[in-house]
């Protein structure tokens, strides 16, 4: 039985990421690049797929697992009645060749250990060619070869890589994998693993260092802050939702989805949060790299983008990998590349004018953008689109869709203002945002339950209507906001925690069924906190950090009912909606408060 997500640990070198199970395995990894094919895919299927584990061959009678303090080295500690034994796993930052590198440290005793190699090319669908040579292990099959560098003697039993060993009290024994090209000789000179830690826990110290939040959530945020920063391909600045596809929304079901790019969706909360956090850096190569990714024709804009700004994501199956936990189909790509999101407009022209607000920058590129993207909004927001949720059951008028138009409109004419423009341009626009605003208080409102709702003329609710006061469309005591935020309590909630939409009343292309969305949950203590009730938000929002793991990561979705993380994992969408709740929380003038003015 696959161990639950939440027992998984990130690791990272802010080009590609791994996932170490608390059994020992790293069952996830792709190389060179986030959205490279995974060499290690047994978190998608089964151990034949790819897996590496170092483990005790004795019971264990607890594993106690942390990150180095202010970093992403990770230690777990297997306890048995042999000893106790440490495995400290980390991704030094990337200079040339991609590593990982794993550390055995003997604490107490002398625990015996057993280790299996057994890499899996092309998601788990190329066995390698293997070779025993001087100082370790090549295997290579097709473009991609990994060559395992150490001084314990290895076995070879078909394309398996094993050993049986202890280490001495006291002692530790290294192991450094590499990635190469096939065509190319494995790395002449592994790197000493031991200085190798001691430069990436200081790297990664003094990245963390930089954090101005102060809180008594302090070490929550900054744990979603160092994983943010390992989320982001750090060429060209771009952020990815997670490092994984297809860890299912809902055990054994079909809503499994490969995150491994870039949203558009994510822009004003990234800048916020990264220049609210002291990451300035981070913000403009963000700013940068969305200014990059949309440069063309608005109507050929996407909603994502590869993690340099690739436009080609194709969706495809992979019949090969059983799933998690038997969830089919895995899934590559994401086919809602090709959708229509009306609210991602909305979200380029909120970003690039608090980019501009905080003196990120205020080039004529990003104003000429603007101007090309808002006459494609002026031409469109009536239209029907597949909304937030990129819904797969056919566009329709969603009320959220139209309220980003809105704040498209909106920022650009607050962008003309701190430009000092003036016109019959910039009238023009004013008139549009008011009647733009009208429609949607007619059209998106029942006055009879007093709430906005999903789509024009739905009875059905929608999370993404907490963001009505937040992104400014109304201010957080106009007693419909109240209305709306009270109906999604009521009828959205389960346990507290808050559903993006019923599945079985959205016409989503779907089967029904999934967890409680995080970041929702999130946004429900940012609207309670700007309606004056800080006491619930608080409240709720020390319930969301209760639900992280034992390394302070979480996933897309909760499970409340059998209190298991679902979705893929770790998101950015929840660690950016944590540090935000948190920001706001702590003082005034959070992300949150800003974006609504």
């Amino acid at each position: 039985m696959a161990l639950p997500i939440e027992a998984h640990a990130l690791i990272g070198d802010t080009h590609s990421a791994a996932l170490v199970a608390n059994d020992g395995a790293v069952d996830w990894l792709c190389w060179p690049r986030f959205d490279s094919d995974a060499c290690f895919a047994a978190l998608l299927g089964e151990p034949r797929h790819g897996f590496w584990r170092i483990a005790p061959t004795v019971p264990v009678r607890r594993v106690h697992r942390r990150y180095v303090r202010d970093t992403l080295v990770l230690e777990t500690e297997f306890h048995t009645d042999a000893g106790t034994v440490r495995l400290c796993d980390f991704m030094p930052l990337r200079e040339d060749t991609p590593q990982l590198i794993r550390i055995v440290e003997a604490r107490t005793g002398q625990v015996p250990l057993h280790l299996e190699f057994a890499p899996c090319f092309g998601y788990g669908d190329r066995t390698p060619w293997a070779r025993l040579i001087p100082g370790g292990v090549s295997t290579k099959a097709g473009p991609d070869a990994l060559y395992l560098s150490t001084e314990l003697p290895l076995r070879l039993e078909h394309s398996h890589v094993l050993a049986d060993f202890a280490v001495p009290e006291g002692q530790r024994l290294a192991f450094v994998l590499s990635w190469h090209p096939s065509h190319l000789p494995p790395p002449r000179q592994p790197p000493d693993p031991f200085l190798t830690r001691a430069d990436t826990e200081r790297w990664w110290r003094a990245w963390a260092r930089r954090c101005i939040h102060e809180s008594p959530w302090r070490a929550q945020v900054l744990r979603s802050l160092i994983t943010l920063k390992a989320l982001t391909y750090s060429p060209t600045g771009g952020v990815v939702a997670a490092p994984t596809t297809s860890l299912p929304e809902r055990m054994g079901g079909v809503r499994n989805w490969d995150y491994r790019y870039c949203w558009l969706r994510d822009a004003t909360l990234t800048l916020l949060t990264l220049l609210d956090a002291g990451y300035t850096q981070e913000a403009q190569a963000w700013r940068d790299w969305l200014l990059r990714a949309v440069a063309g024709e608005p109507d050929e804009l996407q909603i994502l983008y590869g993690v340099a700004g690739e436009r080609r994501v194709t969706e495809l199956e992979l019949p090969w990998l059983p799933g998690f936990a038997s969830s089919r189909p895995v899934r590559i790509g994401n086919a809602a590349v090709g959708q229509f999101q009306l609210d991602v407009f909305g979200e380029i022209a909120d970003c690039l004018y608090h980019a501009l607000r905080h003196g990120v920058c205020s080039d004529a590129e990003a104003w000429d953008v603007s101007v090309h993207l808002l006459r494609f909004v002026e031409r469109h927001w009536d239209q029907p689109d597949e909304g937030i949720w990129e819904v797969r059951g056919g566009r329709q008028q969603f009320t959220h869709s139209k309220v980003m138009a809105w704040v498209a409109m909106d920022r650009m004419v607050k962008t003309a203002d701190l430009r000092g423009m003036r016109g019959a341009q910039v009238e023009h626009w004013k008139a549009l945002r008011a009647q733009m605003h009208a429609d949607i208080c007619a059209r998106g409102y029942d006055a009879r339950r007093n709430t906005f709702t999903q789509a024009f003329g739905s009875q059905a609710l929608d999370a993404s209507l907490l963001l009505i006061p937040m992104v400014g469309f109304l201010p957080p005591d106009d007693v419909r906001v109240r209305g709306t935020v009270e109906a999604i309590r009521r009828e959205l909630c389960h346990d507290g925690l808050v559903r993006r939409y019923h599945t079985h009343e959205t016409r989503d292309g779907l089967p029904p069924g999934e967890g409680v969305f995080l970041a929702c949950s999130f946004w429900l203590a940012d609207a309670l906190a700007l309606m004056g009730r800080e006491d619930e938000a608080r409240a709720l929002f020390e319930r969301l950090l209760g639900l992280c793991n034992d390394v302070g990561l979480l996933s897309e979705e909760y499970d409340p009912v059998a209190h298991k993380m679902v979705g893929n994992f770790p998101q950015a969408f929840s660690h950016l909606a944590l540090v935000g709740t948190a920001l706001n929380l702590s003082r005034e003038g959070g992300p949150v408060q800003q974006r609504s003015h």
